[in-house]
């Protein structure tokens, strides 16, 4: 138990709000968006409860680093193809931060290490290298047919999936 409690608020220290907001929002664009059917980022916030200007502007940013792909004017918005879907989560935290965090002490100590380990150096270096790896390995694809499947939720508000 102590195991999983420590797994899951790592995960939260590892990313930032930018980067979970950025993941959510991919995921969700590609369940409800398409080349035809384009989502404007004022839709997406409301419907994943998550500040609206904060979430254009990763939008705008994910899509000029090609994680997403967008088109301005009357019936534009954003949505991903084919091959934005062959991006891993990876691909989405680095474009919006540099990933410094992963490499970071969970304890924030500024000097961690293996020859020089925090109090729980050894029970988070295996988890944080299985979840790395997930990240590196994963295909938006992959994690929406996970979410499609296991029906988890990417919202707190009316719209689940």
């Amino acid at each position: 138990m102590i195991i999983f409690e420590l797994s899951k608020s790592y995960f939260c220290f590892m990313l930032t709000n930018a980067c979970k907001y950025a993941i959510r929002a991919v995921i969700y664009l590609v369940m409800y968006a398409d080349s035809e059917n384009k989502i404007g980022a004022k839709i997406i916030a409301k419907d994943l409860q998550v500040p609206q200007p904060f979430l254009a502007k990763l939008l705008k940013d994910l899509a000029g680093k090609g994680i997403i792909s967008s088109s301005k004017g009357p019936g534009g918005g954003f949505y991903l193809t084919k091959e934005n879907q062959d991006n891993t989560l990876w691909d989405v935290i680095i474009s919006i931060s540099d990933g410094s965090r992963f490499d970071e002490c969970f304890l924030g100590l500024v000097k961690c290490n293996n020859d020089n380990p925090c109090p729980v150096h050894y029970a988070v270096v295996p988890f944080k290298k299985k979840l790395l790896a997930d990240f590196k390995q994963k295909t938006i694809r992959a994690i929406v047919e996970e979410v499609k499947t296991n029906g988890t939720a990417i919202t707190l508000g009316k719209l689940t999936v």
